[in-house]
């Protein structure tokens, strides 16, 4: 029987960064992951795949609205096996990547299904046979899969997943996205920059529920304005095929019709056939329960990722994954969940880090607020992309930065600052007196900064 000190069971950002972590730790460590393809979700069929079909979409919709400063064009054409091919060569590029990393930390790879049946054995069932692995500790870092809506048939064809509307084989004349949240608008951007014809029903009364209000309000007011169709108060009842094309019904009696229908109203932890019960561990609203250093009921079996509480992105798993890994070496690990950044990577992008208007004024939490447009920055001016703006709040008596929300150009990279910044207690104060190079959109943070904690100088 092959013996392991840890045995990861997952290879997504959670799992496999805890494989090499523990690895690079001078821990024995084996990772079992079902895909022949390591990176799970996100690799594979998420994060990687999309933002190289975003990126690629955005750049053909420059092109062909004639966006390009300076720039005469002919007539734009589509070539979306390209486009295809590309996401595919990208994709590749990154699961190889983690192949040779595990080759180069020394991480036992094994293909199967991982499934616990003890506190100390995990049963892999391949394509070859089973395996039976022993281990001192466990880290389930499953991830999530998509959820299921109540009364919606998805068929993978036209009632479709994310994982089927990364890889159309032509562009739909028309799409219905069930949901407004991260998933639904990014590939309902992608699809409507190459001409499909967006719906987007949210169920909830603004898209993007769990962020900021005004940043949300503002997208909204901005997808609608580049022709995506939103509506929001929308509770959808029954989706089906009929006559080859999605039907959609909303509690209103509404009926919406459209080639392809892509449900991504939530997703949920992936925790089946996992072997919890055999061992007594029971579920939490859907969730493996974990104490404060990733430990299950089970002290030696721990959970990471999308499987535990918390939002359900890489950054956040692979950060538990990091932090496990070393508590089990060392009997020290931490994650500052206060910090961790949230983005779109729709256009413009947004992000956000730490506490929002609406969570400070619930907490009864006394903050200034400081705000600064992309309109007034030179840089944003410079690349023809001034929608948009940043944001401060920051403690009413300490100056302490509580959140940073940002809607704009390169709102992704942006706010690497705000979450290192925050990281460190930083004040508003702090961000503003530092120096940020001229012409840079990270102005716009320094700015927003001064107008939190004084008053800005370019506005």
């Amino acid at each position: 029987m092959p013996a392991h000190q840890v045995v990861v069971i997952g290879a997504g950002p959670g799992g496999y960064v805890a494989a090499i972590r523990a690895a690079q730790l001078g821990l024995d460590v084996a990772c079992v992951e079902k895909e022949q393809a390591l990176g799970g979700t996100c690799l594979r069929v998420g994060c990687i795949p999309s933002k190289a079909l975003l990126e690629a979409s955005e750049r053909f919709y420059a092109a062909k609205e004639g966006k390009l400063v300076g720039v005469k064009l002919g007539e734009v054409q589509l070539d979306l096996a390209a486009m295809m091919a590309h996401k595919d060569k990208v994709v590749k590029a990154n699961t190889d990547g983690i192949d040779f990393l595990f080759k180069k930390n020394k991480v036992t790879r094994y293909l199967g299904h991982g499934r616990i049946v003890g506190p100390n054995r995990v049963v892999v069932e391949g394509p070859e046979g089973t395996t039976e692995l022993e281990t001192t500790y466990i880290i389930v870092a499953t991830g999530s899969k998509v959820a299921m809506l109540p009364g919606v048939e998805v068929d993978y064809q036209t009632i479709v997943t994310s994982d089927q509307a990364i890889a159309f084989d032509r562009v739909p004349q028309s799409l219905v996205v069930i949901g407004g949240g991260v998933i639904g608008l990014e590939l309902g951007s992608v699809w409507h920059r190459l001409g499909a014809k967006v719906t987007v029903l949210e169920y909830l009364p603004r898209i993007l529920g769990g962020m900021d209000g005004e940043l949300s309000k503002t997208a909204e007011r901005i997808f609608k304005k580049q022709g995506l169709d939103i509506r929001t108060g929308m509770k959808v009842t029954r989706g089906y095929v009929k006559d080859g094309k999605g039907v959609v019904e909303v509690e209103t009696g509404e009926t919406f019709v459209a080639e392809k229908v892509l449900l991504a109203a939530s997703r949920i932890p992936n925790t089946d056939g996992l072997g919890l019960e055999s061992v007594g561990i029971s579920l939490e609203r859907g969730r493996i329960p974990i104490n404060a250093h990733w430990q299950t009921q089970v002290p030696n079996i721990y959970a990471i990722g999308d499987v535990v509480a918390g939002p359900m992105l890489a950054h956040k798993a692979e950060e538990e994954g990091v932090a496990v890994a070393e508590y089990i070496a060392t009997g020290y690990g931490h994650v500052d969940y206060g910090s961790i950044p949230n983005v779109v990577y729709t256009h413009p992008e947004i992000a956000s880090v730490g506490k929002s208007e609406e969570e400070l004024k619930a907490e009864g939490v006394p903050y200034k607020k400081g705000s600064f447009p992309f309109s007034a920055n030179g840089r944003a001016r410079a690349i023809n992309d001034t929608e948009g703006f940043v944001k401060v709040l920051a403690h009413a008596e300490t100056d302490r930065v509580l959140g940073v929300h940002i809607i704009g150009p390169h709102a992704g990279d942006l706010i690497a600052e705000a979450a290192v910044a925050m990281a460190f207690k930083a004040s508003a104060e702090d961000i503003g007196r530092a120096s940020h190079a001229h012409p840079t959109l990270a102005e716009a943070v320094k700015e927003a900064a001064l107008a939190a904690w004084d008053r800005p100088l370019h506005i």
